[in-house]
């Protein structure tokens, strides 16, 4: 078993993956064509196992000129892995290289651009700009909660699952995107012309910019046109510079002031004065009931450290087995968010670190709140918590769900390969993983289903997707802490897990 105890890349300079992968075509049968981009090119694709159609964006590596394009297309597919689990983002299947082409296999999204439902529609009514706002302001929240700055949204960057007219609208294109520490500030001008925040045109700039992008898509929304016009880009950029709207116009006197008032918060010049993309989620014209949610949500970091101490002791180390076999692409987004908190780049997370980085990424998690998951996390009382206890942490369900991942899991703990997880086996499991007082009867007694005094690949999986409050309740009486203080004992753990 490969160990993620490193923080650094070990991927070689003129490959995009950091691994060797199969052929693309041994697994999938290429179709039409769906689209052109400025580096790739997107296909349907079915996957011969199952007869699913995907889509495929093929990137010819002649294309890649320099180490910054190859590092960009690494980027774009951690930064996709990072953001899987949010329904509003385009979910990536895989990624594929060889000598000539880099393929990205995601979720196929067939119901077209947004771009193109606007041009069909002219505009939106409000109801209908509301929903469509909200989904592209959570993909914003989503980004920024997880430490990723967009950069380039826009109505081409949105796709519409199928041709329903409720179709879900999701993101597709991250090739701009970057991971981003709060408080750093940016200077290259990325990003389209007509979408585009005036600190970028300044060459200094923050997450705020997907903020203004947003409401210009909001304005267009409602509108049919881009609130900044010009015959060329320099002409485009000296209006954004300007920055006045017109509210004058039609169809601006028949839209309602709540409406205008978002749009206002939305495209103010001054980033420091500009509405975060949760404060987008909690207006009044976005919110249904027009009552806002009391506070933010925690941030993802911190509602996956609550997830993960509500969990039993197997599923921590389930958890703890696959997140050692996933690969670098996929656990790459997590190594950024640990190098944003670790402010000092020691390699370990301190209670100031772990503190001001949640504070900084909006958590109002109180102090004592933050000290206990601290204090559990810290299994040798160090004060600090290494990479790979984060990681284990800060994982996505979604990758402990996946059949390959929960095979790979099982057959660790069935060291006999007898189809049962028994009691010594257990105990060796525990020992392995440096838990301790650990008691093995009651966390059988959570999973097996037939009393037979052993789990089988079925209770095993049972116990893996069902919901973790659920199996708590049943039979888990001790302290959530002391769980989560046991379940992130990495550096407890033996060569004999390898």
């Amino acid at each position: 078993m490969k160990k993620h105890t490193q923080i650094q890349s070990l991927k070689p300079s003129n490959t995009v993956l950091s691994h060797p992968t199969p052929r693309l075509r041994d697994h999938f049968i290429m179709g039409k064509k769906l689209g052109h981009g400025q580096f790739g090119t997107t296909y349907i694709c079915r996957q011969k196992s199952t007869g699913i159609d995907f889509a495929c964006k093929s990137i010819p590596k002649r294309k890649l000129l320099c180490k910054e394009d190859y590092d960009d297309v690494w980027r774009e597919i951690q930064i996709m892995h990072h953001l899987s689990e949010y329904p509003c983002v385009v979910r990536i299947k895989g990624a594929y290289e060889d000598n000539v082409f880099v393929h990205l296999v995601m979720e196929l999204c067939a119901g077209g651009e947004l771009f193109d439902r606007i041009v069909q529609k002219g505009h939106y009514s409000e109801k209908e700009a509301a929903k469509l706002m909200k989904t592209i302001v959570d993909v914003v929240e989503a980004c920024h909660s997880l430490g990723v700055m967009h950069r380039d949204l826009k109505p081409e960057n949105f796709l519409f699952h199928n041709h329903d007219e409720d179709a879900q609208l999701k993101a597709i294109d991250f090739g701009l995107s970057v991971f981003y520490k709060p408080g750093q500030y940016l200077s290259d001008v990325v990003g389209s012309p007509y979408y585009v925040a005036p600190e970028v045109l300044h060459k200094r700039y923050g997450p705020e910019i997907d903020v203004w992008s947003a409401g210009v898509i909001l304005y267009i929304l409602l509108s049919g046109v881009p609130p900044f016009w010009g015959e060329s880009d320099s002409g485009i950029f000296r209006q954004i510079l300007r920055g006045k709207l017109d509210f004058d116009s039609e169809p601006w006197p028949q839209i309602s002031e709540s409406a205008k008032d978002l749009i206002k918060k939305m495209l103010e010049r001054r980033p420091e004065q500009r509405i975060t993309a949760h404060q987008v989620l909690c207006h009044p014209w976005i919110v249904d009931d027009r009552v806002a949610p009391d506070k933010p949500l925690d941030s993802a970091v911190i509602s996956r450290l609550k997830h993960f101490s509500a969990m039993n002791k197997l599923k921590k180390m389930a958890l703890r087995v696959i997140a050692e076999r996933l690969s670098e692409e996929e656990i790459g987004g997590l190594k950024q968010l640990f190098k944003m908190i670790d402010t000092d780049n020691s390699g370990t997370i301190t209670f100031e670190e772990l503190q001001q980085g949640l504070k900084k990424v909006g958590s109002d998690l109180m102090e004592s709140e933050i000290k206990e998951l601290m204090e559990a996390a810290d299994i040798d009382s160090n004060g600090t918590i290494e990479y790979g206890e984060f990681l284990a942490a800060t994982l996505h369900m979604n990758k402990l769900e996946r059949e390959e991942n929960l095979l790979a899991a099982f057959r660790f703990f069935d060291k006999d390969g007898s189809g049962y997880i028994t009691m010594d086996e257990l105990q060796q499991a525990s020992k392995d993983f440096g838990l301790q007082d650990t008691k093995l009867e009651d966390m059988i007694k959570e999973v097996d289903q037939d009393n037979d005094g052993r789990i089988d690949y079925a209770e095993f999986t049972a116990m893996m997707r069902k919901g973790d409050d659920e199996v708590r309740s049943r039979a888990m009486k001790g302290s959530l802490n002391f769980d989560l203080a046991e379940a992130l004992s990495f550096n407890k753990s033996k060569e004999s897990q390898d």
